[in-house]
């Protein structure tokens, strides 16, 4: 079961953090899928990965080789077991839909949303209610100090006894 990770982006904009977290996926031997909230998103990132600095294969859901995809960008609700490229990490943005039996069938689960924007951050809260709340392991993790760190785990870890 994959740990549900919140990424807070309040510095770096999302087109910094994407390319980190799908070569983190790749380098770990997963496929990965990109769910968004709208096709015309998706196309945005499609064309934003394939202009960066360095190379991540990946493909628009809807294509003919959809299931052959390291990194698949969908817009849909199918859940990322089912998609045809067979994700083992799904990173979903814009407060897309996720739940428990999904992350359950997942290796890892990113949730990256907006900090600047009120209604990501809340939608995000009640992502991680909703998930927490059905017995998913969830990490929140920001860059306010310069790098990524996880700021707040639930369940909690336990303290150490000295």
């Amino acid at each position: 079961m994959a740990v549900a990770r919140f990424y807070h982006l309040t510095e770096d904009p999302l087109e910094a953090l994407l390319p980190l977290l799908i070569g983190k996926a790749f380098e770990a031997g997963l496929r990965v899928a990109l769910r968004g909230a709208s096709q015309v998103r998706m196309e945005a990132l499609d064309r934003m990965l394939w202009q960066g600095e360095g190379f991540l294969p990946h493909g628009l859901a809807g294509g003919p080789h959809d299931g052959e995809q390291p990194a698949l960008l969908c817009w849909d609700t199918t859940p990322a077991p089912d998609l045809p490229n067979r994700p083992g990490c799904l990173i979903a943005l814009d407060a897309a839909p996720v739940n428990a039996a999904e992350a359950a069938a997942l290796e890892r689960l990113c949730i990256v949303f907006d900090g600047l924007d009120p209604e990501a951050v809340q939608a995000a809260r009640k992502q991680w209610k909703a998930l927490t709340g059905a017995g998913v392991a969830a990490e929140y993790w920001n860059r306010a100090s310069g790098r990524w760190r996880c700021e707040a785990r639930h369940p909690p870890e336990p303290a150490v006894a000295h």
